[in-house]
This record gives C-alpha cells, sequence and structure tokens, in this order.
C-alpha cells in the first residue's frame, strides 16, 4: 500500500475537527484495520476508512454523520387573493 496523500490528510483533519471537544462513547476498529468508526455521546458518528483504488493507491475517506435537528415550528403565511 502506498502513502497517503497531503490533501486527504488535510480532508481528513478538518473533517475530524467536528468531534472536538465531544465526548467518545465508542470506537471500533476493523481487524484489517482499514476502518475505524467512533461515536459520540450526542450520537454523532465519523467513520474513516481506507480505500484501495484501482491502482493499488490507497485514499482515505472519512464520513462524519450528524443526529438529525429538532423540528422547528414553520411560519405559516397567507396570501389574500386580489
Amino acid at each position: 500500500m502506498s502513502g497517503i496523500s497531503l490533501y486527504d490528510m488535510r480532508r481528513v483533519a478538518e473533517s475530524l475537527a467536528a468531534l472536538q471537544g465531544k465526548t467518545i462513547a465508542a470506537a471500533v476498529l476493523r481487524s484489517d484495520l482499514r476502518q475505524l468508526r467512533i461515536e459520540t455521546t450526542d450520537g454523532m458518528l465519523a467513520v474513516l476508512e481506507v480505500v484501495l483504488e484501482a491502482g493499488g493507491r490507497a485514499r482515505l475517506d472519512l464520513d462524519v454523520i450528524r443526529p438529525p435537528l429538532p423540528a422547528t415550528p414553520q411560519l405559516e403565511v397567507r396570501f389574500d387573493g386580489a
């Protein structure tokens, strides 16, 4: 497996910044060391993966899943016909 590009590392670092200040509830590393799942106490989930491209080059992928925001009341606007 070849090295990870600096661009990929920066992209992952920016995404992981969303976890700053959060309390980690669980972290699970796959047995083949290609995926790390991080869950926080407030329901956020981060999945970091090493993906091999067709040419054998390694690429880092990171998905951050946030819990849905609570629904807020919608503003009702009535239009009177002219």
